[in-house]
């Protein structure tokens, strides 16, 4: 079975493809495995792939300048997109790290190739419109909470909202994302505890 099956499962969940894009849509792609702690990108590279996740966890983390400390912005795992799309669009240098938090593999395609399969397959520009939609709602909603809703609130909605990364990512790491510390979590979580059982 081909290695970009996960991916076509993924996209033609979507949007309809041919048998023949179906087969050209797998030469644009390759494999990529990255080991725990390896980085995907760095702060000043340019992004210069796409990345879709077959399997593993991935972070994509700035450094506070002012505090020295890790600013989590979002976290990625099987069947998400890792990539800072404005590096990537634009070609021009990052200003986050992606980072491995286990053994990850990927499937990377490059910007060139990106934009040869998009012409070559157009219905897959509804599909990335449709990701990035995706994206671009979850944004929008993690702006809101931010902005509106206590640190308590935040945890509970992260909780429902994303079960599977609770289950993989440390809780350090989660409080980061939310903004607040770990010591914090953990009272939230006390005082919680019978709605999180």
């Amino acid at each position: 079975m081909s290695s970009t099956h996960q991916l076509i499962d993924n996209i033609l969940k979507q949007v309809r493809l041919s048998e023949e894009e179906v087969l050209l849509l797998n030469s644009f792609w390759t494999k990529k495995v990255l080991e725990k702690n390896e980085y995907l990108l760095r702060n000043g590279e340019v992004c210069r792939k796409d990345n879709y996740i077959i399997s593993g966890t991935l972070k994509a983390f700035y450094i506070n300048a002012d505090t020295g400390q890790e600013e989590i912005l979002y976290f990625a795992i099987d069947d998400w997109w890792a990539t800072d799309i404005d590096s990537f669009r634009k070609q021009s240098p990052s200003i986050y790290n992606i980072q491995a938090l286990e053994k990850t593999e990927l499937l990377q395609i490059s910007f060139d190739s990106f934009q040869r399969m998009l012409e070559q397959i157009p219905a897959l520009e509804r599909y990335f419109r449709i990701i990035l939609e995706g994206y671009a709602g979850t944004l929008q909603k993690r702006i809101i909470m931010n902005n509106v809703y206590n640190a308590e609130h935040r945890y509970l909605d992260f909780l429902q909202s994303y079960p599977k990364l609770v289950a993989k990512i440390p809780q350090y790491l989660i409080a980061s994302y939310l903004g607040i510390s770990a010591e914090f979590l953990s009272r939230i979580k006390r005082r919680n505890k019978k709605t999180l059982n």
